[in-house]
This record gives C-alpha cells, sequence and structure tokens, in this order.
C-alpha cells in the first residue's frame, strides 16, 4: 500500500560533455553577418537618393578607334547651269511657235515679235539711206565737171602763155634787128607776164576747187553711210524680232501669253541649259564657313553615288541657310531633270584612326563638355574634350579611354546637378 510514487528517472541519458570550441564559431558566424549587414547599409547609403534609370531606355556605345568622316549631308535641287531670259527687241504683240517643255535647238524660231512701228522706221530710213546715196553720186558727177571745167581754164592760161611767150620772142629779135619798135616789144613782154598770171591763178583755182569738190563728195559720203547705218540697225532690230533660241536647251517658261502685247525689253520666255545642270543644295549657315571651293562630293542618283565637286557658294544668308551648288565632275547623267531632288553630300574632312564614340544627343546638350560613363551598373557623369563631329561619329579628345562604355543617349533629361545615375 505504501508503495513509491513513479519518477522520470529512467528516461534520463547521460550526455557527452560539450565543445569549448562552439560557443567560438557561433560568435564568429555572428561577427560576419553583422560585417554583411553593414556593408549592405553603407551601399544602400551611398546610393540613397540617386536615380535610376531602365537600361532598355539608354544607348550605350564604346570609345573605340575608328575612321572619322566629316561632311555635309542635304537634299539638293538639280538647276540649270545656264538659264537665259529673252526679252522684247522692240514694242509690239508676241506670237509664239513653242510651249513651255519644249526642247528646242540652237538656231531654232520660237516665236516673233509684231512691231510696226519699228517697220516703219525701216522703210523710212531705207528711203533716207537711198536719198543720201543718190546726193553722193550726184555730188560726184558734179564734182567731175567742175573739175572738168577749171583743168580747161587752166589747160587754156597755157596756150595763151606759150603764144605770149612767142610773141615777146619774135618782138625782142625783130627789135633787134631794128625791124620793130621798142614799143611793140614793151607790149609783147606786157602779155607774156599777164599771161603768166592768168596761168598761175587759173592753176591756183584748180586746186582749191578740187579741195571742195573732194569735202562735198566727203561730205555727201558721210551722210549716206550714215543713212546706211541707221537702216542696217534697224534692219538688224528687225530681224530680232523673230526670236530664235541662242542655245540649244529647254522651255522653262513663256512669261507672257500668245498676242500679248509688250514693251521693249519686257522679259518674254525662260531658255534652260540643258548641256549644264547642276546641283543645288541648303547648307545651315553654322556649317557654311567650312565649305570651300573645290571640296569633293556625291550625290545618290538612281541608287548609284556619282561624284560631283563644289563651285559655288552663294554669299548670302536666306533663312539661316546658304547656296552652295555641286558640279558633276565625269559626264552629266542622262536622266536629270530640272528642279528633280537628289540625296547630296559634302566632303569636309577624313582620317583613318581616330579615337572617338557614337555621335548622339549628347553632344549637343552638353556642348561637348561632358558625357555619361557607365561602369558596374551605374552610370557617371564624367567631364570631356570632343573635337571634329561627323554625322555619325565625335572625335574624343580627353577625358575618355578606348573601351569604355558611354551612354550617348537617353540621359539628356537629368538635372545638372545629378552626377550618377543607377542603371538597372
Amino acid at each position: 500500500m505504501n508503495a513509491p510514487f513513479p519518477t522520470t528517472a529512467g528516461q534520463d541519458r547521460t550526455l557527452a560533455p560539450a565543445s569549448k570550441y562552439r560557443p567560438r564559431l557561433l560568435m564568429a558566424l555572428a561577427a560576419l553577418a553583422l560585417i554583411a549587414l553593414l556593408l549592405l547599409g553603407l551601399r544602400g547609403l551611398r546610393h540613397w537618393g540617386t536615380p535610376q534609370v531602365d537600361a532598355q531606355r539608354l544607348t550605350v556605345a564604346a570609345v573605340a578607334l575608328a575612321p572619322l568622316v566629316r561632311d555635309i549631308s542635304a537634299e539638293g535641287r538639280v538647276v540649270a547651269g545656264a538659264s537665259l531670259t529673252l526679252v522684247a527687241p522692240a514694242t509690239g504683240s508676241v506670237l509664239w511657235q513653242v510651249q513651255a517643255g519644249d526642247t528646242v535647238q540652237e538656231g531654232q524660231v520660237l516665236g516673233r515679235v509684231s512691231s510696226p512701228e519699228l517697220e516703219a522706221r525701216l522703210a523710212q530710213d531705207r528711203s533716207a539711206a537711198e536719198a543720201a546715196q543718190a546726193d553722193w553720186l550726184r555730188a560726184q558727177a558734179e564734182a567731175a565737171s567742175q573739175r572738168g571745167a577749171a583743168q580747161a581754164l587752166v589747160a587754156s592760161a597755157r596756150l595763151e602763155l606759150q603764144a605770149a611767150t612767142l610773141l615777146e620772142k619774135r618782138q625782142r629779135t625783130a627789135h633787134e634787128a631794128g625791124a620793130s619798135s621798142a614799143l611793140q616789144w614793151e607790149a609783147a613782154r606786157d602779155s607774156l607776164a599777164r599771161a603768166r598770171i592768168q596761168l598761175d591763178q587759173a592753176e591756183s583755182a584748180l586746186t582749191l576747187r578740187l579741195d571742195a569738190l573732194r569735202h562735198e563728195v566727203e561730205a555727201r559720203r558721210a551722210a549716206f553711210e550714215r543713212a546706211r547705218a541707221q537702216a542696217q540697225e534697224l534692219a538688224r532690230q528687225q530681224a530680232l524680232l523673230t526670236l530664235r533660241a541662242p542655245n540649244p536647251g529647254a522651255i522653262g517658261q513663256r512669261l507672257v501669253g500668245d498676242g500679248a502685247s509688250v514693251a521693249r525689253d519686257a522679259a518674254l520666255l525662260t531658255l534652260v541649259d540643258l548641256r549644264q545642270l547642276d546641283v543645288q543644295l541648303q547648307v545651315p549657315e553654322s556649317l557654311a564657313r567650312e565649305l570651300v571651293i573645290g571640296q569633293q562630293g556625291e550625290v545618290q542618283i538612281g541608287g548609284q553615288p556619282v561624284a560631283v565637286k563644289l563651285v559655288a557658294i552663294s554669299p548670302e544668308v536666306v533663312n539661316n541657310e546658304v547656296a552652295a551648288r555641286l558640279r558633276f565632275e565625269g559626264a552629266q547623267p542622262a536622266e536629270l531633270r530640272q528642279n528633280q531632288r537628289l540625296s547630296a553630300r559634302v566632303l569636309l574632312e577624313s582620317r583613318d584612326a581616330v579615337l572617338g564614340v557614337q555621335r548622339g544627343p549628347f553632344v549637343e546638350q552638353y556642348g561637348g563638355r561632358q558625357a555619361w560613363v557607365l561602369e558596374g551598373g551605374v552610370a557617371t557623369r564624367r567631364a570631356v574634350e570632343l573635337g571634329a563631329k561627323s554625322m555619325e561619329r565625335v572625335e574624343v579628345k580627353s577625358g575618355l579611354v578606348a573601351g569604355q562604355q558611354v551612354v550617348v543617349g537617353g540621359l539628356e533629361q537629368q538635372p545638372a546637378e545629378v552626377l550618377s545615375v543607377i542603371v538597372k
């Protein structure tokens, strides 16, 4: 009845004594965990407040050595190297024989200007020229007649001189022989002197008359030539009333209608010389200073590049653009048309190996002074110096080395105070 109460002594087991190194291991593990937590905390603190950007929104390019070709690309327009404007040679009405767009050959008749006023003046001047010619011929005939009469007077005076000479000789001989008186000899000598004077006067009159007749004939001839020149000039102007093509080409535009009345020197028609076509392109004013006459370029025609050369640069800026003209170096392509649009570019510079990076918005955003360098998932803003720029690449002068990754696009909206960005 007095049996003992049951206990748990039968369930107890004797355990081995604990190792003295186990507490140290646990403390080491705890220390390592604490250090890891501290490192994570420091990293979080370091990037606390740093913006984060999705990597898919960024454009990243590597800095590398590569060729750099600087050029200017623009859309060009085919224009005529020479475009002539025909004007009215006189007041009148126009009758056309061609239409806009027609191809014409040199000397081909394009139309005619009817000018009754010019035709009337031409008829008057021709009549005046014929009258002046008749006066000139009449003056020549009168001069010949008067010259003959003057020469006859000289011949008569010479005969009288000969007669007076013979008479004086006879009278002198007779007087010396005593057959004639001294008075008769004196009379014969007076007749001889008078005949000499008459001959001198006749010869002088002949010389003066010949000079007068020559001047008169020359004056009549000059009047005739002046009238003839006026008639010839009006005839030349009348010939210009028939409008002819000065060179082969195409009719660009008829500036007046058929049968319209026009004034002298009024513009009538434009003629495009198709033998020489150029390509004109508009270059931004900021790039125009880099253009130099003689620079090489190319245009795309039918998907094929065709070599051209810069031949002209306009000195005038219009709408912040400068007009430049390119000319084909070889044979002009046959398929060109006036005002045809072509893709054109002008080569400014070409270098084989240049340290650079792909061109992107960061070039214009920071003026070539800053760039975002991507390292370890963090893009950091860095000061750089950029050089020559092409359409695809930009030269790196300092601040970057080959192999570095640069965010060339996607971070333009970051504020200026942001110096780093986490790329996820």
